[in-house]
């Protein structure tokens, strides 16, 4: 059965108005090439609800938190059970916990993640499609804004960060991270300016290694490991 991560009590249950549930919800983005054309666009899954509020409204995948396991255990549990996606970069994002956000009291801890395009399987998964995380339709509960700020995280982290790896292979060209970062923030790069600025990031390594084909042979770079992916302080440690 699909979950997601604001589901209320059982129907005929009694009311408990003095609890605070916490659930986890995950927004993965990746890259998807639009049909017929060079663009990428940043997609996200999302599963439709099966169940009142809500119901036959899409939302994020998520579910609650057991009693017996963290966050981060608990964010990977219910993607596979949601989606059957286990992405390799997964970052706690924020909380989200308005009073109003459902129609019983729902704290929700949130979670992002990024997905090459590699990583996903073919095999459909029931109430779940993907849709283009600029232009979405009404979700239950608050997961537009939710998806709204994951949005912008994205598009703070991908300038002082590597956070671009998570969605390119091992090796790519200039040419490909490029893409990236044009897909993330939504408009073109200069070609010779962002040539430049990666260069002297010191978080790029040449190959000895090159992409033939119709074009110019383009050298394949990967990143230095030694950079994280994504600073997140102190609590590096714990995870």
């Amino acid at each position: 059965m699909t979950r997601t991560a604001s589901e209320p009590h059982s129907p005929g249950a009694p009311a408990e108005t003095d609890t605070i549930r916490v659930a986890v919800s995950t927004v993965i983005f990746t890259l998807r090439r639009l049909a017929g054309s060079d663009a990428v666009q940043v997609v996200l899954p999302l599963v439709r609800r099966t169940r009142d509020p809500h119901e036959g409204q899409w939302a994020l995948p998520g579910g609650w938190l057991d009693a017996t396991e963290g966050l981060d255990a608990a964010a990977s549990r219910t993607l596979a059970e949601t989606t059957g996606l286990a992405p390799s970069y997964l970052e706690q994002l924020y909380a989200f916990g308005a009073v109003d956000r459902s129609p019983t009291r729902v704290v929700s801890i949130v979670y992002w993640a990024l997905l090459r395009a590699d990583e996903i399987t073919d095999g459909s998964v029931e109430n779940v499609q993907w849709f283009d995380a600029a232009a979405l339709p009404e979700l239950a509960f608050d997961h537009n804004e939710i998806v709204g700020y994951a949005l912008w995280r994205l598009r703070n982290k991908v300038g002082y960060s590597r956070i671009a790896h998570g969605l390119l292979a091992d090796e790519f060209t200039l040419a490909d991270l490029r893409e990236v970062y044009e897909a993330i923030l939504g408009r073109r790069l200069d070609p010779a300016n962002f040539r430049r600025q990666v260069e002297n990031s010191g978080t790029l390594i040449p190959t000895d290694r090159f992409r033939t084909g119709s074009h110019r042979p383009a050298r394949l770079y990967r990143y230095n490991q030694d950079v994280e992916l994504a600073d997140r302080g102190p609590l590096d440690a714990r995870h």
